[in-house]
């Protein structure tokens, strides 16, 4: 009879763990969409993303690693857009997991519902350079569409996880409420800075552009994933310098030699700011990435 409260003990225990194990375990392709998922998700999801902040997300290294994580996964979320189509299909089929296969019910494309910008008119040929024919996929840095793509999630994680449904509409509430609180400080800091001609070296930023109405002159690559050519920068100097361009900006995996040689040339600020959270120091989560693209603009700018 003595070895009973060892096995009692052994029984709970074994009771017990599929609860501790009950999290959604949630594969993001990129650092952007993680930082999102852990705002809805909170303490009910594992978050893992493939990329890293300092990747450039259309050329992420498809490590043999990342296939066992997508074979494990109960959730995959991508941009969508055919933003990671070069390098997400192998690893999917790889890792043989049905739960993340395309239509899946728990494979969320977080482009959906999002209104595009610069969906091409017509025929889209390689001549373009890469250009995407759904249109520009780094929407997330527009505010509205981090708005957009937490419904979203939250309702696909409510679908899949109804136990902790109301734990995820409580996160999405909180989460629209402090994106609320935090547009106001955000518009009042740029607002003074408002049509600033900007140039940037990949079509990465035009949301963030746009959302806070600067105007983009132009990019230092000729067409988008085209290296510029001298006779490029020649000709982009003269013209960035005549609309009085005041800021040249980067993403950290952008060769800076290049970008520093124009924003010298035509008297303009070179700033790198990063496409995702992760990207820079204390950038890690959601509203510390914006925080800082915020502040870092706007300190560039300052007279």
């Amino acid at each position: 009879m003595k070895p009973l409260p060892l096995l009692l003990a052994l029984g709970a225990f074994l009771t017990a763990l599929p609860a501790a194990q009950a999290r959604l375990n949630v594969v993001a392709t990129l650092p952007d969409l993680a930082a999102l998922v852990r705002e809805i998700g909170g303490d009910h999801v594992k978050v893992t993303s493939l990329a890293v902040g300092t990747e450039d997300p259309h050329f992420v290294d498809p490590k043999p690693s990342y296939v066992r994580l997508l074979n494990q996964a109960d959730v995959l979320i991508e941009g969508g857009a055919e933003l990671e189509v070069g390098w997400l299909p192998p690893l999917v089929h790889n890792a043989r997991n049905p739960k993340v296969v395309v239509g899946a019910p728990s494979r969320i494309v977080a482009s959906q519902g999002v209104r595009l910008l610069e969906v091409p008119v017509g025929g889209v040929d390689r001549a373009q350079g890469d250009v995407h024919p759904l249109g520009n996929p780094h929407y997330l840095l527009a505010p509205d569409n981090c708005k957009t793509v937490a419904g979203h999630i939250t309702e696909v994680f409510s679908q899949l996880d109804p136990t902790n449904a109301a734990a995820f509409q409580a996160n999405l509430k909180r989460f629209n409420e402090r994106l609320a609180q935090k547009l106001p400080e955000w518009h009042k800091a740029l607002a003074s800075f408002r049509g600033t001609p900007v140039l940037t070296y990949h079509k990465s930023f035009d949301y963030l552009l746009d959302h806070f109405g600067f105007t983009l002159v132009g990019t230092i690559e000729p067409k988008p994933g085209i290296e510029p050519s001298p006779a490029h920068i020649n000709a982009l100097v003269p013209r960035a310098k005549g609309a009085g361009v005041k800021l040249v900006i980067i993403e950290p995996n952008r060769p800076r030699r290049t970008a520093q040689r124009v924003a010298d040339a035509i008297g303009a600020r070179l700033l790198v700011l990063p496409l995702m959270p992760g990207g820079q120091e204390k950038t890690a989560d959601f509203f510390a990435w914006y925080d800082y693209n915020v502040t870092q603009i706007a300190a560039a700018l300052k007279p």
